[in-house]
């Protein structure tokens, strides 16, 4: 790493604490984070055309919220499987070619769906397939990312790192599910779920350019006497040996699988939009409104790296989710419903920063994209769990039954995990040390 790189890493991690509540922004100083900020932003942005397209064309292909949960069975065995095998690989290989590749594939799954659509070929069995493809896409690009963070950021700023990266995401989150809506509300679903995996497709390519900007990310030297990490079976291995030896990490999975199988209603919001509010475009503010609440968290955030009790924050954060989406469920006012899910969206943002900072600051380099790939799995697998879930439970009982008993459940299980495993609750982060400015900081 060059002088100057080292120099202004420094000057970056000797900033004295910010006070204010205003989301920190200090990160963007860093280059190369500032390019993947931007074309995460990007590309999330479009992703979430396809986030709402995908289940919208679905329920209109069959009519069935229980087939639009078994998108999120489609996307889990991916998740699986690649997120593992990604983490694995992040660890061995150079993290930015990793980062490449695994975004292709999930752009080529986006080219599908946007060909599909424009043939009608109307096939459930291909657009679960298609989400399978694009998964393993993300399964494998996820981890690689988050390892790649404190490689690029001073220790001390990666909780601010992962907030901006939320919030930033979460914009994405709002506007692409509102322009989706919009989308349908003028053309139609069958002409507007076109565009909108037209408009995913155009903005994943733009991203790659911040992603080949890059600088090389290589693997670091394994430790001492420790076997050279492989992206096998062996390798996983080595990351579960350490995670299972680790309580605050095991616990911050759990209360994270907890909140997301048992309190997402996503599976949900095609079938209570058409019988509760009658349009298309009241599936846009339903998709919308939880990212809402993550962006103004985000934005009012600078009170978030100052908590020092970070396992008390995440239990907290997990319950508030749980209530609001449990209160957002009796709701009959649409404005009611997405101010509620604005709530959870919110309390949704605190937990992920404070579970990604206990990993990224827990794991250690060589480890990392490993315990990612976990990460990965438990964070992104958990919600399309949950898409099963609500959408086979609202089959059996009702939409009602399924949406607010699910977050009501969700945080009562969180306060038992907490009191009957304390050792989350415990947690504190470690001191970080002045002089860590990251490997690649400015390059």
């Amino acid at each position: 790493m060059s002088q100057d790189a080292v120099e202004e890493g420094e000057k970056i991690a000797e900033l004295k604490e910010r006070k204010s509540w205003v989301i920190d922004i200090r990160p963007l100083k860093v280059i190369a984070y500032r390019r993947m900020w931007v074309g995460n932003g990007l590309s999330f942005f479009g992703f979430q055309f396809t986030a709402v397209a995908v289940p919208v064309e679905m329920y209109a292909i069959t009519n069935s919220s229980a087939w639009v949960g078994l998108l999120g069975i489609a996307g889990l065995v991916p998740l699986l499987i690649f997120g593992l095998w990604g983490g694995a690989a992040a660890d061995v290989v150079d993290r930015r070619k990793l980062l490449l590749a695994s975004s292709l594939l999930a752009w080529l799954a986006t080219a599908g769906l946007l060909v599909q659509a424009l043939f009608t070929v109307n096939s459930a069995w291909l657009l679960l397939a298609l989400t399978a493809v694009q998964s393993a896409g993300f399964a494998i690009s996820s981890p690689t990312r988050q390892a790649i963070i404190p490689r690029i950021v001073p220790a001390g700023l990666v909780p601010a790192a992962n907030t901006l990266a939320y919030t930033t995401t979460t914009a994405g989150g709002v506007l692409g599910p509102l322009a989706a809506g919009l989308i349908f509300a003028v053309s139609g679903t069958g002409h507007g779920v076109t565009v909108a995996y037209a408009v995913d497709a155009l903005l994943f390519t733009i991203s790659f350019w911040a992603t080949w900007k890059l600088p090389p990310i290589p693997p670091v030297e394994h430790e001492p006497g420790e076997q050279r990490p492989t992206a096998g079976l062996r390798g996983i291995l080595v990351g579960l040996r350490f995670l299972v030896t680790q309580p605050v990490l095991l616990l911050s999975f759990a209360v994270d699988i907890v909140a997301m199988v048992f309190a997402m209603p996503r599976a949900l919001f095609p079938e209570v939009a058409a019988d509760r509010f009658g349009g298309d475009a009241a599936v846009g503010w339903l998709f919308a409104a939880i990212a809402i609440g993550s962006v103004v968290g985000g934005l009012t955030s600078g009170w978030i790296g100052r908590v020092k009790r970070q396992g008390v924050a995440l239990v907290v954060a997990v319950v508030a989710w749980g209530v609001a989406i449990g209160l957002s469920g009796l709701a009959h006012s649409l404005w009611l419903m997405v101010l509620l899910l604005a709530v959870g969206g919110a309390a949704d943002l605190v937990s992920a920063v404070y579970r990604q900072s206990i990993l990224q600051v827990y794991a250690p380099d060589r480890l990392r994209g490993r315990l990612q790939g976990v990460f990965t799995v438990v964070v992104a697998g958990g919600p399309r769990l949950g898409d099963l879930r609500a959408g086979a439970t609202a089959d059996l009982t009702s939409t009602t039954a399924s949406w607010a008993g699910g977050g009501f459940a969700a945080a009562g299980l969180a306060v038992i995990l907490a009191v009957a495993f304390p050792a989350l609750v415990r947690y504190r982060p470690p001191e970080a040390p002045a002089a860590d400015t990251g490997d690649e900081a400015n390059r």
